[in-house]
């Protein structure tokens, strides 16, 4: 699992690589699951290089992260 993370003044941004997205259904589901989770601002996803970057308000539980992205179907790579 990697990610960085950038400070801005009110919020951070944490970058992830997800792996077996295949279609904009997989980006939804990603999406969906990673905005729930608290402190989260906005979540892009690029589907042809599997990268997810979660801005967000509060520190990121990395535990939860890796759930978020496992119940909508896929995995984080390592």
């Amino acid at each position: 699992m990697t990610s960085t993370t950038t400070p801005t003044p009110s919020t951070a941004t944490s970058r992830y690589r997800v792996t077996g997205m295949t279609c904009d259904h997989c980006v939804v589901a990603v999406t969906r699951e990673l905005s729930a989770l608290p402190g989260v601002c906005e979540v892009r996803v690029d589907l042809a290089t599997g990268d997810v970057s979660v801005s967000h308000d509060a520190p990121l539980d990395q535990e939860q992260v890796a759930a978020a992205v496992d119940e909508a179907g896929y995995q984080l790579a390592s």
